[in-house]
């Protein structure tokens, strides 16, 4: 099932997992919440995978996750299984990027205070060099397929679709030859496919018809509505923090504590 993409950082990445000493605890690809057998044999499994900053991860991210759920347990095609936050390293070099550990820790803390199917997958932020999105998919791929997938009743196993979730402010990006390969977007969306929840102000569905490429595999591209508007975004928490204003009721709880406990986004802060 694996793309040959993977394979050519296999080696570098152990390496990188090696010099890498920013998280106490070795990596494992986390499994704690991934169903081993499926309920319903005649759907297609399916994960969903969800790379970015999270610096930090705000209800937005989270709810993106929720209104997917509502839209393929609406459909009788999916039997979605679980889905993942893939954290980018911090070779990524963004503005107001907290360092790996404090990022895959808040995601963490997101996700055990307010789901019970999401997961945090920590590979990508261990990296010592930025990681494309085609080999972030790939990585999942090799880590969920690798032994065939999922079983099913019958005792045999059915390979997991995995699909990659996204803002429309994301897929907009894919115009930018500059940020995405061709390469690489025939990778995404033909060979995995895109989950796409709309953001307030982006034309989702005008970008798929001017785009080539995503015109190409738009069968590969689910757009979700969002009905109730959310612009909650990492940029305006960090702003928040640093003007020293309230961010309660935009981040879950044990987050908040925590920016506050290591002392993140204030001004020249990069502990």
């Amino acid at each position: 099932m694996s793309s040959p993409l993977v394979v050519s950082s296999t080696l570098e990445a152990a390496i990188a997992l090696n010099r890498n000493a920013q998280f106490e605890e070795a990596y494992a690809f986390p499994r704690r919440l991934l169903p081993t057998t499926m309920k319903d044999d005649t759907k297609i499994p399916l994960v969903i995978v969800a790379c970015g900053s999270f610096s930090p991860i705000t209800y937005l991210h989270l709810r993106m996750f929720e209104m997917a759920k509502d839209h393929f347990q609406e459909r009788n095609e999916y039997e979605l299984l679980a889905g993942y936050f893939s954290p980018v390293s911090d070779a990524y070099m963004k503005d107001g990027l907290a360092p790996a550990k404090h990022r895959v820790k808040m995601c963490q803390l997101a996700v055990d205070s307010t789901s019970n199917w999401l997961m945090v997958d920590s590979w990508e932020s261990r990296q010592d060099s930025y990681q494309r999105t085609a080999i972030v998919l790939d990585h999942f791929d090799q880590e969920l397929n690798h032994h065939g997938g999922i079983l099913t009743s019958d005792g045999s196993r059915k390979p997991i679709r995995i699909m990659l979730l996204a803002g429309g402010d994301l897929i907009a990006s894919f115009g930018h030859p500059s940020v995405w390969t061709s390469e690489d977007l025939h990778h995404i969306v033909g060979h995995f496919g895109c989950v796409i929840v709309e953001r307030t102000g982006t034309d989702v569905y005008g970008f798929l018809l001017s785009h080539d490429i995503l015109y190409q595999h738009r069968m590969n591209v689910i757009v979700i509505k969002q009905l109730i508007h959310n612009d909650i975004s990492s940029t305006k928490i960090r702003l928040f923090v640093k003007r020293g204003m309230s961010i309660k009721y935009l981040l879950p709880d044990p987050l908040i504590n925590y920016i506050q406990q290591h002392r993140l986004y204030l001004p020249s802060s990069r502990s």
